[in-house]
């Protein structure tokens, strides 16, 4: 079964859509959303995963999934001061993380590692 993506946050949709594509080639599903609507289908279980960006990688970007699925289930993966490593972020993955924020200025750097994680 495919996974499935909900593309939430504040910043980036368009970019952080172009790097899934590229990278997953098929092998994911995903739907761009509101912050709310992705951490809704997230919670109801219509999604696999919630990522999304903003200026901070945890306001914007996780604000609702925090609220709707808990803190526990939610990682912020880069923010302006700290940026995971590809080996962090698949930890992250390993450990049952289910929503991800990262800034915008770091789709490059963090996106490719969690799409493969998650594939």
């Amino acid at each position: 079964m495919t996974k499935k993506i909900a593309i939430g946050g504040q910043l980036g949709k368009v970019e952080i859509e172009k790097v899934i594509t590229e990278i997953a080639d098929g092998q994911l599903e995903f739907v761009v959303k509101s912050d709310l609507d992705a951490a809704m289908a997230l919670k109801n279980g219509e999604v696999d995963y919630y990522i999304g960006a903003c200026e901070t990688g945890s306001g914007g970007a996780l604000a609702m999934a925090i609220a709707l699925v808990g803190a526990s289930h939610c990682v912020t993966i880069a923010s302006p001061s700290s940026v995971m490593t590809s080996d962090e972020i698949i930890e992250q993955v390993q450990s049952g993380k289910t929503a991800f924020g990262f800034t915008k200025n770091s789709i490059d750097q963090v996106l490719p590692a969690l799409i493969k994680a998650l594939i």
